[in-house]
C-alpha cells in the first residue's frame, strides 16, 4: 500500500494532515466530503494489516460501541476502504497532553478531573478496563468538554483476567506492568492524570510520599483531595478504590469541599487584586 498523504482521498474522506502516529496506526484529520465536517481517521499501518491485527482493531470498535457517554469518544464509522481498515471519530481540538504543555488553571483542572473519572466509571459499569489512561488518550472539545478515547488495548473483564504487560510507562499501574490489569489499574492511571493536572508534576516509581509536586498539590487541593489521591496511588491495588465507579463516587463526595476551596481561592485573589489597585 502507498503511504497516505495530505489531500489524498479515502472513500468519502479527504486527508488534511497527520495528527498522531502510534506503533499500530496513524491518526489523520480529514474532511468528510459528504457531511461537510472534519473527523479524525485512525488508519492501521500497512504492515499491521494482518488477520490478527485487524481483529484487534475490530475488537476496539466493538468495545467502544458498547459505551454511550458524553465523556467517552464514540465511533462515527468503521469500515474497509479498499484494502485499508478505517475508523472515523469526531475530531477534538487537542489532546490533554497538548493542553498540559501550557498553564492549566486550577478550576479547569478540577473540571477535567471530574469528567475523566465519570468516563472511567461508565466504562467500568460496562465491565471494560481501559488499560491505557494517559493524557494522550484524553481529547478536548469546544466548551472544555473532555472525552476518553483509544480503547485499543482494553480488556473486557471476565471472571479471571490476564494480559501482557501493556500500557504506557509512567501511567501504568504496577500490577498491570506485571501482566495483571484490573479495575484498580485504571484507578491508578486516572489518579496519576488527576495528580498531574492539579500539581503540575507526574509522580514516579516507587510512588512513595512525598511524591514529586506534593508540596504544590497541597497548596492546590483541600486535604480530602490529597488523601483521595494518596489512596488511589497505593502500590498495593487492594488499598485503592476498587473500581472507577467507587472512585467517581468518592470524588463526588469531595465535590462540595472542592467548590468551597475554589470559592475561597477566588475570594482571596479578588482581595489581593483590590489591595494592589489600592496601592497604585
Amino acid at each position: 500500500m502507498t503511504t497516505l498523504k495530505a489531500r489524498q482521498k479515502l472513500g468519502k474522506y479527504r486527508l488534511v494532515r497527520r495528527i498522531a502516529s502510534g506503533p499500530y496506526a496513524d491518526v489523520f484529520e480529514a474532511s468528510d466530503t459528504i457531511e461537510g465536517v472534519r473527523v479524525a481517521l485512525k488508519v492501521p499501518h500497512a504492515t499491521m494489516v494482518t488477520p490478527s491485527m485487524l481483529e484487534d482493531f475490530r475488537r476496539e470498535v466493538r468495545i467502544t460501541a458498547r459505551l454511550d457517554h458524553p465523556n467517552v469518544q464514540t465511533i462515527k464509522n468503521a469500515d474497509f476502504i479498499g484494502e485499508r481498515f478505517v475508523v472515523a471519530q469526531s475530531l477534538g481540538t487537542e489532546s490533554l497532553a497538548d493542553r498540559l504543555k501550557r498553564r492549566l488553571g486550577l478550576e479547569r483542572a478540577y473540571d477535567y478531573a471530574g469528567q475523566l473519572l465519570e468516563a472511567v466509571a461508565h466504562a467500568h459499569e460496562h465491565r471494560i478496563i481501559h488499560c491505557d489512561i494517559k493524557p494522550e488518550n484524553i481529547l478536548l472539545f469546544p466548551g472544555d468538554h473532555l472525552r476518553l478515547t483509544d480503547f485499543g488495548i482494553s480488556k473486557v473483564a471476565l471472571r479471571t483476567l490476564s494480559a501482557s504487560g501493556s500500557g504506557t510507562v509512567g501511567y501504568v499501574a504496577p500490577e498491570q506492568a506485571l501482566g495483571q490489569p484490573r479495575f484498580e489499574s485504571d484507578v491508578f492511571s486516572a489518579a496519576i492524570v488527576v495528580y498531574r493536572m492539579i500539581s503540575g508534576a507526574r509522580p514516579e516509581w516507587p510512588f512513595q510520599w512525598p511524591l514529586a509536586g506534593s508540596a504544590r498539590l497541597r497548596r492546590n487541593a483541600p486535604r480530602g483531595v490529597v488523601e483521595f489521591l494518596k489512596k488511589c496511588l497505593e502500590v498495593d491495588y487492594r488499598k485503592r478504590c476498587r473500581d472507577g465507579i467507587s472512585m467517581f463516587e468518592a470524588w463526588e463526595e469531595l465535590a462540595p469541599g472542592i467548590e468551597r476551596y475554589l470559592r475561597l481561592r477566588r475570594a482571596r485573589r479578588r482581595r489581593a487584586g483590590a489591595a494592589r489597585e489600592a496601592t497604585t
